[in-house]
């Protein structure tokens, strides 16, 4: 059973592939409002703004950048997701020999591989900006375990809408919110600089746990709590999603 599920995994996911590689301006497209953000605030905003010495603003804000990006490219999730049920793709592969939950992996492992691309244009461009980390490989790879759980907890998130929004623009408009939540963070400022409500409100969601794990591994810090509270952030969020996911799956197929 498990041979037959990776295989036809592995076979819808070239399939979802293609599409992708046949329109790259889903990945330009969610790459550029990160990377547009990411020139206003350094260089319009960034001056104005108080992080603290030794910092360079572009170092502080890339982790929200980054998370920004991945909340940006869900949406695309949702869309194709929702797509391929208007198309009636879904009932098609139900009357073939085929694992019932391969369709749903493919498109995730999908968003996984269009996000990881995105988060890589938006890294060069940080670079570019004089983004600098003296981080070794460790480091390196903790953070992109980080990306990588978070971006699968959205897109199982991404795949609720997918399936049961009755629109297309109400496939993505689910990630607005998801977009804005890291301007309620330490994204962008420090938390202690908030009004008390909306700083605790900012340092108790997910998205400031996750931003300081991250760019304290960037700066070869104490990352402490935090790295822990982003993971149980993740995986928590990971699992509910599954599994609501998994049931408007089974009630849309039924």
């Amino acid at each position: 059973m498990s041979k037959h599920f990776f295989g036809d995994t592995g076979v819808l996911l070239g399939r979802s592939l293609r599409h992708i590689t046949r329109s790259p301006d889903t990945i330009i497209t969610t790459a550029i409002m990160p990377i547009a953000m990411m020139l206003m605030f350094v260089y319009v905003f960034g001056g104005a703004i108080n992080i603290g010495s030794g910092t360079s603003y572009v170092n502080y804000m890339l982790p929200g950048i980054l998370l920004i990006t991945v909340a940006s490219g869900i949406a695309y999730t949702a869309y194709r997701l929702f797509m391929d049920m208007q198309g009636g793709i879904f009932e098609r592969f139900q009357s073939m020999p085929t694992a019932r939950s391969s369709v749903l992996w493919a498109h995730v492992l999908t968003s996984l591989v269009a996000n990881l691309v995105s988060l890589v244009v938006v890294m060069l461009v940080a670079l570019l900006m004089g983004f600098r980390s003296s981080a070794g490989i460790l480091a390196w790879l903790s953070v992109a375990g980080i990306l990588i759980l978070f971006t699968l907890a959205l897109t199982w998130i991404a795949v609720i809408p997918g399936l049961s929004a009755k629109t297309m623009e109400g496939a993505s408009a689910f990630s607005y919110p998801l977009i804005f939540l890291p301007f309620l963070s330490s994204a962008f400022v420090p938390t202690d600089t908030m009004p008390t409500v909306l700083r605790v409100f900012a340092d108790n969601q997910p998205v400031t746990s996750i931003v300081n794990a991250v760019r304290a591994l960037f700066a070869e810090q104490p990352v402490g709590n935090d790295i822990w509270i982003a993971l149980g952030w993740c995986v928590g969020i990971l699992v509910v999603a599954y599994a609501f996911a998994m049931n408007a799956y089974r009630r849309k197929i039924s």
